[in-house]
């Protein structure tokens, strides 16, 4: 577990932005199997689906807003899908994936699916606000907000975890976030 410190934080700000991928994500894109199919949940504007397509992977990506999905639907190795996480069940159901990526959402019912969905050998990439993030702006809520080590949590006796942090960042924008990549036993 590792530690952050505002001015590193503000040093990688002139890196990267809202449209780039997370750091979180890149760095641990490479323990993901060569071509393995991808699922990015709760995508948005699909940052990650192309990032993984551009790395030869195809990617499922999913998300509620409609407007967001049909931008994806013409990106080369990409796979659309529009569907409420959050009120429809898994749209994957029986499927399995090299990795499912999730940044900036938190649905805790998700957790489950997304084991489930990973093959063995598969790769969670999980980074999103906790508690504290309040200070920040959005999320504020509660129930939005992942307590301390809860990600931590969730995974254990899951999944083998490679890495997990819990901190501040300043990139995109200043925020407290957990972050864990965690392996699939079984590969």
């Amino acid at each position: 577990m590792t530690r952050a410190t505002p001015e590193a934080g503000a040093a990688a700000a002139r890196c990267h932005g809202l449209a780039t991928p997370s750091e979180w994500v890149c760095r641990w894109a490479l323990l993901i199997r060569p071509g393995g199919r991808v699922v990015d949940v709760a995508c948005g504007g699909g940052r990650h689906a192309r990032y993984f397509a551009a790395r030869g992977h195809p990617v499922e990506a999913v998300d509620r807003d409609p407007q967001l999905i049909a931008e994806l639907a013409g990106v080369d190795g990409v796979t659309a899908r529009c569907a409420d996480l959050e009120s429809s069940p898994w749209p994957y159901p029986g499927e399995h994936f090299a990795a499912a990526v999730v940044t900036n959402y938190l649905h805790r019912p998700l957790f489950p699916h997304l084991f489930a969905a990973l093959a063995p050998g598969g790769v969670l990439i999980y980074e999103t606000f906790a508690q504290g993030n309040e200070k920040f702006g959005r999320p504020g809520n509660p129930d939005f907000l992942l307590q301390p080590g809860e990600l931590l949590e969730v995974v254990r006796g899951v999944l083998k975890v490679v890495a997990y942090e819990d901190l501040y960042v300043a990139v995109p924008r200043p925020a407290m976030v957990q972050r864990v990549c965690a392996v699939k036993p079984g590969a």
